[in-house]
């Protein structure tokens, strides 16, 4: 359910979608890989609302996730003053998305921790 919208808003909205130039199919591809990457998040998210919870390692790399996308947030700001022509609105677009669903992990996250709730997901039949 994330894959083919992706796929169909890579082919429609991506850099160079006016001109088919000789980098076309490339910019359509690497347009599909940076939106699908911002929603990629979404079944573990999922999951873990379904679940109630998650276990630390999960949690903590969720995070991580996180913290990853906050770094690139910080250097497209730093790129944007230092470069003059940096301008990729494609890639600025999905990140802010993507950030904006990891800000939800990050609410429940930072609760689950000060309250010290840890619901470590549960196997059948091991």
């Amino acid at each position: 359910y994330l894959v083919v919208p992706a796929a169909l808003l890579g082919i429609c909205v991506n850099q160079d979608m006016w001109s088919f130039g000789s980098y076309w199919a490339f910019e359509m591809l690497w347009a599909f890989s940076i939106y699908l990457e911002a929603v990629a998040i979404l079944p573990q998210l999922f999951m873990l609302q379904k679940q109630g919870g998650a276990e630390n390692l999960t949690s903590h790399y969720i995070l991580l996730l996180g913290m990853y996308r906050l770094f690139y947030l910080l250097n497209w700001i730093y790129r944007k003053m230092t470069e003059d022509d940096y301008m990729q609105l494609i890639v600025w677009l999905s990140g802010i998305v993507q950030t904006a669903l990891y800000l939800d992990f990050f609410y429940t996250y930072i609760n689950a921790k000060r309250e010290r709730i840890d619901a470590p997901i549960e196997l059948d039949g091991v």
